[in-house]
């Protein structure tokens, strides 16, 4: 038995919404005022057929959408998908009772992402095949073709696909190629490999090592440790150039990066000395040093060692100081950043809600605060707006296009 359902809008996990007297159904890839036919399972809508289209779907671009588990909204014209993720900083920053300037979504163009992770399986007929996970399913859909991905990296996929050959030896292996393109070739991480067993074999590492040097790869590294390295990976920060660490976080686009710091960079002018919380290997900290002193911190301690290995490569920086600190356990207070009149923080996903009290506790009148959950966001905003600053306005950024993760940077004054 099939229903008709008309759906009243996106749900911040991407599927469809439709209101039903038995509650809502969720229908994935529709979009609001589109009326579908479909068969209801515990408030899912599988087998959907799309009856009356809205005026806003337009062509996927990718031959593998609606199986493969990315690019959720490629259906989606451009300015009602942005309009989307700007409503969902909205709705974040509404439940803790702020309101604010929401600006328009910042978008970034397709064949821009520099890093990937990409799964490999071995079929049953012994082919190894790369790509992403099927929607809502451990099923791994073989890509040919990505066109959020640097063109580079595209190229780059059958080779890839041999190289994770090497990486399967054991059956409970499943490994994922964490591919970054960088100024001096890819990088590619595995992670994913089976080691109670011992590990991989010496033999599957130089066969991993000889479908690297195949493939000209700038660094081929297991779980962060370095198998081969033919060039030091790098990349630049403002006008920095910096080892990219085996493993370590960069922002997966750059044009996306570059709209967060300059963001960051145009708020902090006219300060004295910046605090750069949850630092990485710089990125923001080397553009925030073209304006003040720079007084960094993050608890990778190889990304602080990048970091400081970078200093040399720019002239006419202010002073950069860098400490390898966890912020979740030990938060820089106070007396750690006195002198400072302006601070940065950029946490993971989980927010930093100790290191906002902390910051709140500061004599700074200026506040950047750079997250990729507009939930944790708004409740570390609620902090510091408690402790007299203001929220002057957000930015939501689409670093992730079609997906419907949303990046973004608040402005704090006070």
């Amino acid at each position: 038995m099939t229903d008709m359902l008309t759906i009243a809008r996106i749900g911040a996990q991407g599927d469809g919404i439709a209101e039903t007297p038995g509650g809502p159904v969720f229908v994935p890839l529709a979009l609001p005022g589109e009326t579908v036919r479909a068969r209801v399972t515990e408030g899912r809508a599988e087998d959907v057929e799309i009856v009356t289209a809205s005026p806003d779907r337009v062509p996927p671009v990718s031959p593998h959408y609606g199986d493969c588990g990315g690019c959720a909204f490629q259906h989606w014209a451009a300015d009602p998908y942005l309009d989307w993720k700007r409503d969902q900083v909205r709705l974040a920053l509404e439940r803790e009772g702020i309101d604010t300037e929401i600006e328009a979504t910042v978008a970034t163009p397709p064949g821009t992402r520099r890093r990937l992770a990409l799964h490999a399986r071995r079929t049953p007929e012994g082919r190894v095949i790369l790509g992403f996970k099927a929607r809502r399913s451990w099923r791994l859909v073989e890509v040919s073709v990505c066109p959020v991905a640097d063109p580079r990296l595209v190229a780059a996929f059958p080779g890839l696909a041999r190289l994770a050959g090497a990486f399967l030896e054991h059956p409970k292996s499943a490994p994922t190629l964490h591919a970054t393109l960088t100024l001096t070739g890819i990088d590619v991480d595995v992670t994913g490999v089976e080691r109670r067993s011992g590990g991989l074999s010496r033999d599957r590492q130089m066969q991993a090592i000889r479908a690297a040097a195949d493939m000209d790869l700038a660094r081929l590294s297991l779980a962060g440790e370095t198998l081969v390295m033919a060039r030091q990976p790098l990349v630049t920060f403002g006008p920095a150039t910096v080892p990219v660490t085996a493993g370590g976080f960069l922002q997966a686009v750059p044009e996306a990066e570059q709209a967060m710091t300059s963001r960051a960079v145009a708020a902090v002018k006219g300060a004295k000395k910046v605090a750069d919380l949850f630092c990485g290997a710089g990125t923001f900290t080397f553009p925030l040093a073209t304006v003040a002193p720079v007084m960094a911190a993050d608890a990778s301690a190889g990304g602080i060692a990048a970091l400081k290995a970078g200093l040399g490569s720019a002239k006419g920086l202010r002073t950069i100081t860098a400490e390898a600190r966890d912020l979740f356990r030990r938060p820089w207070s106070p007396y750690d950043m006195k002198g400072v009149d302006a601070v940065v923080f950029d946490p993971p996903r989980a927010g930093a809600a100790e290191q906002a009290m902390q910051i709140a506790q500061t004599k700074a009148g200026v506040v950047v605060g750079v997250s990729c959950n507009p939930v944790t966001f708004a409740r570390d905003a609620r902090i510091l707006i408690d402790a007299g600053f203001r929220l002057d306005r957000v930015t939501p950024i689409d670093q992730f296009l079609w997906s419907t993760h949303v990046e973004l940077v608040g402005i704090f004054r006070r």
